[in-house]
């Protein structure tokens, strides 16, 4: 009897894993057919839900924050996710812009899909620990998605980049002192709910062709494999030669938000 379970159980294991090969698969595929916008300016609204004067006003705004500090903060609009999460295409679309300085990984993108409702801030590896989630949730939800609701993108887009800026450019005394940025109501949650999340993330990375599980994948294992599979394609990254990314990279820090 022995012997005639053992192929049975070997053959369910085969199919489990092939199952999961697949799945990983069809990720990596999704993730290198996203059709991405090239990087051709500090402000790329293919949305077009911005007006030229906000928009000019914004750039100045980002292109002095990168000429004193050396942070990249770009702005993305996107007509559609393509069927993605946007916290899987942001981290892609980061990853192909290679934002910030290589060194220094400091670099960040706002990004809006008004068609799905959904707004992120992507934080590069090396700012996580000034901007960090907490604190772009916070910007979203206070700054931008009130905005977004009356159907003024570009108010709360230039809101949003104020105060990016803000806290990536003040002492946290500074910042802590402005309304709109104080984590006061974060800091009185129940500590329940931070485990219920962690026991929620851990149990999402599980399930193989949820959104969850293809964000987790695309941080962890597909880090390296992107970065290659982009590499034919760097030449769109500077979008006529005048700007460009520098190299940098994120992990999947920052925040999104809807309304």
């Amino acid at each position: 009897m022995k012997a005639g379970r053992t192929p049975s159980a070997h053959g369910r294991r085969g199919r489990r894993f092939a199952l999961i090969f697949t799945a990983l698969l069809c990720t990596i595929a999704t993730a290198l057919s996203l059709n991405l916008p090239s990087l051709s300016g500090r402000v790329v609204d293919q949305a077009n839900i911005v007006q030229p004067s906000t928009r000019n006003a914004i750039e100045q705004k980002l292109a002095d924050l990168e000429t004193k500090s050396g942070i990249q903060l770009v702005v993305a609009t996107v007509p559609s996710l393509e069927g993605q999460e946007i916290e899987p295409y942001a981290n892609e679309l980061f990853r192909n812009w290679k934002l910030g300085e290589k060194t220094k990984n400091n670099g960040v993108l706002l990004l809006v899909a008004p068609n799905e409702r959904r707004v992120r801030i992507e934080v590069g590896y090396g700012l996580e620990g000034t901007l960090t989630d907490a604190l772009s949730k916070v910007i979203i939800a206070n700054g931008m998605t009130p905005r977004f609701k009356a159907g003024d993108f570009g108010d709360g887009i230039s809101r949003g980049v104020d105060d990016i800026i803000t806290v990536l450019t003040t002492d946290a005394s500074e910042w802590q002192q402005r309304p709109s940025l104080r984590l006061d109501n974060q800091q009185t949650a129940d500590p329940m709910s931070w485990i219920l999340v962690a026991a929620l993330i851990a149990l999402i990375t599980l399930l193989i062709v949820s959104p969850g599980f293809r964000w987790f994948f695309l941080n962890v294992v597909l880090n390296i494999l992107i970065s290659s599979g982009r590499s034919g394609r760097s030449g769109g990254f500077s979008g006529g030669g005048s700007f460009s990314g520098g190299g940098g990279s994120s992990g999947g820090g920052g925040a999104s938000g809807s309304w």
